[in-house]
């Protein structure tokens, strides 16, 4: 089975509630078995304009990569990270 990807783009306009929104979101992704691939804010940019922090987690497949966006403990943190952040998040199946 192919696995699942969450790939976002972050950008962070309070790192503070930032933090508590990366404190909340690490175990929950580590419960849905969810692995980062890559962090940060140095991607190398080649074309577009996107700044940010960007983020890929590998999932078993995409479901559970749905599974983990859309449970209520995903849910609870989001809504932390949308207070201090504008975010272009994806899920894409693994080929």
């Amino acid at each position: 089975m192919p696995k699942g990807y969450l790939v976002a783009n972050i950008r962070v306009q309070n790192k503070e509630k930032f933090a508590a929104f990366s404190g909340m979101a690490g175990p929950i992704i580590e419960s849905h078995g969810g692995k980062v691939l890559a962090r940060g804010p140095n991607a190398e940019r080649h074309e577009g304009d996107l700044k940010g922090i960007v983020m890929m987690i590998e999932f078993d497949s995409l479901n559970t990569a749905r599974k983990f966006y859309l449970s209520n403990e995903y849910q609870a943190a989001k809504a932390i990270r949308d207070e201090c952040s504008e975010t272009d998040l994806m899920l894409i199946e693994g080929t």
